[in-house]
């Protein structure tokens, strides 16, 4: 009898001193991306090399993105992102255009439609942690749910694509003034079917002991080269604001 006791006496003290150690937060982030680049051609080895920067010019796209996490054990990190984007653009076609099958013929007035959302759990462990200086790395699966959509007044066509990704995930936070810090916070892999990358540089100021403002800049690139029969390649910077609450 007193051995179980002393057994969940020792339990509790554990679970107490893990709860301590253990803590959640919650990230948003919201902002303007504008297109750097966009090029696709579908199918890959006939299909038109499309512009989505040039040949539908794009307007800023409104993103944001939240994501969730718990740290424990004073070190380790569990991650949910959700990351959705649609950007659309118009524009007067100069030249035919084959997409997905379908002809767009020059002088056509043609509107598009990218979307790329972005599902990731991440693990990180932080292998740095002082007063000062924070640096973390692991990875991620990352769930992408794309489509893109050409229409005309005459014709649509338009191209999905659901597919998992492996990430390596990285990020450096140090506080160089009292309350002051410099993020970096990245996600990139690359291979020779394509590649990816997630980038924020942000400068952070702390308002309060459980929340963080920041303001930066995020560059989202990456693409498949044929892969699946697609080829399109796209770059996204963003202006953003955030905050992060911890509880």
């Amino acid at each position: 009898m007193r051995k179980a006791a002393r057994s969940a006496l020792v339990s509790l003290c554990f679970l107490g001193a893990f709860s301590l150690r253990a803590e959640g937060f919650l990230e948003v982030e919201a902002g303007a991306a504008f297109t750097g680049y966009n090029d696709l051609r579908i199918p890959a080895d006939s299909g038109s090399k499309i512009s989505l920067a040039d040949d539908t010019r794009p307007d800023p796209a409104f993103a944001f993105r939240v994501r969730g996490g718990y740290s424990f054990a004073d070190r380790h990190s569990i991650l949910v992102l959700v990351a959705p984007l649609t950007v659309r653009g118009s524009g007067t076609l100069d030249r035919d255009l084959s997409f997905q099958g379908k002809v767009f013929p020059a002088g056509t007035k043609l509107e598009s439609s990218y979307r790329f959302d972005s599902y990731r759990l991440t693990y990180r462990y932080t292998f740095v942690k002082s007063e000062s200086l924070a640096l973390a790395a692991g990875l991620s699966a990352k769930l992408r749910s794309a489509d893109i959509a050409l229409m005309s007044e005459g014709a649509y066509a338009h191209r999905d694509d659901l597919g998992l990704v492996p990430l390596v995930s990285a990020m450096a936070e140090w506080e160089f003034a009292r309350g002051t810090s410099l993020l970096v916070d990245a996600e990139a892999l690359a291979s020779p079917f394509g590649r990816a990358e997630d980038l924020l540089v942000a400068l952070q100021r702390r308002l309060s002991d459980t929340a963080t403002l920041r303001l930066g800049y995020r560059l989202l690139e990456g693409g498949s080269d044929g892969g699946g029969g697609v080829y399109t390649f796209a770059l996204f910077n963003y202006a953003t604001a955030g905050i992060r609450v911890r509880f």
